[in-house]
């Protein structure tokens, strides 16, 4: 332990300017939207290799202000857990390709049940359609219990995961995929995490069926597997989103789980209320 300064003439205002010095590089947990963006990665989401539908969707997933402000380079590796379609592996691909290493953590194609080969595959012909865009990309499986090395340990940068964890929580499984990533990043490593913010008002439902995680609820989790909160941003905020839906999250776009009924309404809220969470190992 540092034993107290000396507070003379000679040193207090050094003292001070050391103080300070040490509040300012304290990690903010405040809520913060500052961020800044390269030149690259605003190409790359730019780029007309991008489907269209995926681009529109831009104005609610914000990647270029999303990635910038949890401090990606190009240079990372970074790993992408459960693709999905492919969404942000469009972005985060082609990024990495040249100086970085970029894992996508998908379902198991070889072992899985039906619905997750069919995904698989999906995201496989995806891969294999565009060389030039994904040529470098390195599948690895996140199926828990049994299969949970998302890449080798403690070699990545950063870990992403966009609207996962209630998925996780439905199967039992969100330990297991904490702890997954935890293993895989280097100490000091950075995990995002974006999901459905439920209201902190309602006792969360620990299987999560509405589709929304109440914020002091995934931290916990997330606390439970070693991490530390480092910062969160309102980013993703959206304050239309009642979080209160007939068919949960995904009543409102882009699912629209209930046709027609009530469509324009819906589409006004546009996509959900998220959160913007940003851990260190």
């Amino acid at each position: 332990m540092q034993s107290s300064p000396q507070y003379n003439k000679g040193n207090i205002f050094a003292t001070l300017g050391l103080s300070l010095a040490a509040l300012l590089a304290t990690p903010a947990i405040a809520a913060d939207t500052s961020h800044a963006t390269d030149a690259k990665l605003q190409q790359v989401v730019n780029g007309d290799h991008r489907s269209a539908d995926n681009s529109a969707r831009d104005q609610y997933r914000k990647p270029l202000e999303t990635l910038s402000w949890l401090g990606i380079k190009d240079n990372m590796t970074v790993v992408e857990i459960t693709p999905g379609g492919g969404w942000y592996t469009e972005i985060l691909a082609p990024y990495l390709k040249e100086n970085g290493t970029f894992y996508a953590a998908g379902f198991d194609g070889e072992h899985g049940a039906k619905w997750a080969k069919r995904a698989a595959k999906r995201f496989d012909d995806k891969l294999t359609a565009d060389p030039a865009h994904y040529g470098k990309v390195k599948v690895t499986v996140l199926a828990p219990p049994d299969k949970t090395e998302i890449a080798p340990a403690g070699s990545a940068d950063m870990v992403l995961t966009f609207r996962n964890v209630h998925n996780w929580m439905g199967a039992g499984t969100s330990d297991a995929v904490f702890n997954a990533m935890y293993r895989a990043l280097k100490t000091g490593g950075t995990l995002g995490v974006i999901e459905h913010r439920g209201n902190p008002d309602v006792t969360q439902d620990p299987k999560a069926k509405s589709g929304y995680v109440n914020e002091a609820y995934t931290i916990a989790m997330a606390e439970k597997a070693g991490f530390k909160l480092a910062g969160k941003s309102e980013l993703l905020a959206n304050a239309k989103d009642s979080r209160n839906h007939p068919k949960g999250v995904w009543t409102l776009p882009p699912r629209l789980r209930l046709g027609n009924e009530d469509k324009a309404k819906y589409l006004a809220i546009g996509e959900s209320d998220r959160m913007l969470l940003k851990f260190v190992k």
